[in-house]
C-alpha cells in the first residue's frame, strides 16, 4: 500500500489539487472549448477503435502462437513484444515513413484513395501497434491452459468448427480478451510518442488529448493543462470501471 501510494495516490492527488486552482468556471470554458472537445474524442473514440481491433486480432495471434508449430515461431513469438521494447517515438517515426504519402506502403495506398498518415486512420494503426501485445500476453496463457480435449469432444459430438469456436473456445476466452482489450484501451488512450508523428497533429482534425496538455504547459498555462489531464483522468476511470463491471459480470454468468 505504501508503495501504491508512492507512485500512484500522491501524483494523481497532485494533479487534482493542481486543478483545483483554476475557478470552476474558467474550467467548464476550458474543458467545452471545441479543441479540447475535438481532442477528447479523437483520443477516446482511434483508443476505443483500436481496443477493439486488438480484441479481435489479439487472440488470433495468441492461438496461432500457441496452437501451431510456424517456422520461426519464436521469432514471431518474440516480435509481439516489440512494441514495449521500442521507443515509441521509434515507432511512430517509423510508421510515419512508412505510410506517408511517398512511402514504402503509402506510394502504394495513396493512389487508391486510402489515407494513412496525416489521418485519423493513422492514429488508429499507431494505436493497434502500441496496444497488441497487452491482449496477446494476456489471451495466451488462457490457451495454453484451455484443454484440446474440450475441442476433440465437441467435434465428436457432431459440432462443427465455427460452433465449436463459438460455444466451447470463446466463452473460455472471453474474460481474458476483456481484460486484455481494456489494458490495451488504457494504453492507447494517453499515448504520445507513436502518435504524435503520424497525426499530423491539426487542431479540431487529429489533436490527441496528450498533445494538447503538451501545449498548455508549453504556453505556461498549467492549470489549464491539468484540468485537461484531470479530465482525462476521470473519463478513463469511468471507462475502465464500466469495462470491468462487465466483465465481472460476464465472468460470474459463465460460472453458473
Amino acid at each position: 500500500m505504501g508503495w501504491v501510494l508512492l507512485i500512484v495516490l500522491i501524483p494523481l492527488s497532485a494533479l487534482i489539487w493542481k486543478a483545483q486552482s483554476l475557478p470552476w468556471a474558467r474550467a467548464w470554458e476550458v474543458l467545452t472549448d471545441p479543441r479540447t472537445l475535438s481532442a477528447f474524442e479523437v483520443s477516446f473514440g482511434c483508443a476505443v477503435v483500436a481496443a477493439l481491433v486488438n480484441g479481435l486480432c489479439g487472440p488470433v495471434v495468441a492461438w496461432t502462437l500457441v496452437r501451431y508449430d510456424l517456422p520461426g515461431k519464436r521469432i514471431l513469438d518474440a516480435l509481439v513484444d516489440i512494441p514495449f521494447a521500442l521507443p515509441t517515438a521509434v515507432a511512430g517515426i517509423t510508421l510515419t515513413t512508412l505510410y506517408s504519402p511517398n512511402g514504402w506502403m503509402g506510394s502504394w495506398l495513396e493512389p487508391m484513395g486510402i489515407h494513412v498518415s496525416y489521418h485519423l486512420s493513422g492514429i488508429v494503426l499507431a494505436l493497434v501497434f502500441v496496444g497488441l501485445p497487452f491482449v496477446v500476453r494476456t489471451v495466451q496463457p488462457v490457451i495454453e491452459e484451455f484443454p484440446a480435449e474440450a475441442e476433440e469432444a465437441a467435434a465428436l459430438l457432431g459440432a462443427s468448427r465455427m460452433r465449436t469456436i463459438f460455444r466451447v473456445i470463446l466463452p473460455a476466452l472471453l474474460p481474458a480478451i476483456g481484460t486484455g482489450a481494456l489494458l490495451s484501451f488504457a494504453r492507447c488512450v494517453g499515448e504520445y510518442g507513436s502518435v504524435v508523428f503520424i497525426a499530423g497533429n491539426m487542431p479540431m482534425k487529429t489533436e490527441i488529448l496528450p498533445l494538447l496538455i503538451v501545449t498548455r504547459l508549453e504556453e505556461y498555462r498549467y492549470s489549464e493543462a491539468t484540468a485537461i489531464a484531470a479530465a482525462m483522468l476521470a473519463v478513463s476511470l469511468v471507462l475502465l470501471l464500466v469495462g470491468n463491471r462487465l466483465q465481472s459480470r460476464l465472468a460470474r454468468g459463465r460460472s453458473r
